[in-house]
């Protein structure tokens, strides 16, 4: 292996253990992009950092305060290019230039106007060597929450189904369809994600809790949104007991000031949302509304209605299918079988298939 093809392998290295940093923190972020950032010196790994819980401090700021050693003459790789604005904190390229970094790797442009593309010039100016697009089809593919709500306006939205072998959502016997370790995966998902968005059917129905319940993860249990046009949701159901200690949200139409009163002294908090042509909450505004409270990743766990409605306006970008490897036969309920089957007809990009000892997860990316 010549000289070029050892650098090549160690700039790929070093770039992939930013990478690893950025994805300890995604979705928690708030609207700030999820970026990890490693400091080398000599060849040897002297600082690392991620984006701060709730978006600040930036991930570079975080790595430089990681090291112990002089960062004079090093090299940074961060996954994103490094904010050249001031926002609520200086840019990090003007902390670069003050540690007198020698060389600056960078995977992807940053979509956001006040910083795209401005980055290169500044470090430049004073003599810092730049060079980007190390890893970038990878990490391109990690950015696409990001970059989605950047060119959409949208958050972007992961939407999740449980399914019997013969496709019911509905288990009459048993409140699971599939397995422990399915559920587990579950729990793992919505860490990634800073919204959950249910309905006020879902509650009522299976009384979900919608957090986080891995060891070391509860923490990053994501704000609960609950779509519920007529205020049907009951005060003891366990996602309005933990509002305290979880974000809560109610999507509403219809007015109910002496609800929305006692939700509110309950820590929730209450919007009203217009209806669509059909009297339903419309998802689109509810959308909006969820950008508007700075939510990025949203992780869409419903019935079959929501889903559907969901899907079929084309708001969602990654369809996760868990699938049972038994059947339910006359103890399932509500077949998705034939719309399933339809839409998915066309679908090819699969981006993902797990067997989860004997379950299986099918992740689609839709757009």
């Amino acid at each position: 292996m010549n000289t070029n093809q050892n650098k090549k392998k160690d700039h790929i290295y070093f770039m992939t253990l930013a990478l690893q940093q950025a994805k300890r923190v995604l979705g928690n972020t708030k609207a700030n992009p999820s970026v990890g950032c490693v400091v080398i010196k000599n060849g040897h790994l002297i600082g690392a950092g991620r984006t701060s819980v709730d978006g600040r401090p930036h991930a570079e700021q975080n790595a430089f305060h990681s090291s112990k050693i002089n960062n004079k003459n090093s090299l940074l790789y961060s996954t994103l290019e490094p904010c050249s604005h001031y926002g609520k904190t200086p840019p990090c390229v003007n902390r670069i230039i003050k540690e007198k970094v020698k060389k600056v790797y960078f995977s992807i442009k940053d979509p956001d106007i006040r910083s795209f593309n401005k980055c290169s010039k500044k470090l430049r100016n004073v003599g810092i060597y730049v060079n980007e697009g190390i890893y970038k089809n990878k990490i391109i593919s990690f950015y696409k929450d990001y970059l989605n709500i950047k060119t959409n306006k949208l958050p972007y939205v992961t939407c999740k189904i449980a399914i019997s072998k013969d496709f019911y959502t509905i288990n009459k016997k048993n409140r699971w369809i599939t397995n422990e370790f399915s559920r587990g995966r579950v729990h793992l998902m919505r860490s990634n994600h800073d919204c959950i968005i249910s309905s006020s059917q879902t509650i009522l129905n299976d009384n979900p809790k919608l957090t986080c319940r891995i060891n070391g993860l509860k923490s990053f249990s994501p704000a609960r949104v609950i779509l519920d046009n007529k205020l049907k949701i009951k005060v003891y159901s366990n996602v309005i007991k933990e509002a305290d200690r979880y974000s809560t949200i109610i999507f509403y139409n219809k007015m109910n000031k002496r609800k929305i009163q006692l939700l509110n002294k309950l820590k929730v908090k209450t919007f009203k949302i217009p209806l669509d042509n059909k009297g339903n909450l419309d998802i689109l505004r509810s959308l909006y509304k969820v950008k508007e409270l700075g939510f990025s990743r949203v992780f869409l766990e419903s019935g079959i209605k929501l889903t559907s409605n969901f899907l079929s306006n084309n708001l969602v970008n990654n369809f996760v299918v868990f699938t049972s490897n038994n059947n339910l036969k006359k103890n399932g309920r509500y077949s998705f079988k034939s719309y399933l089957k339809n839409f998915l007809r066309d679908k090819k990009s699969k981006i993902e298939k797990v067997n989860l000892l004997g379950d299986h997860l099918t992740s689609y990316e839709l757009k």
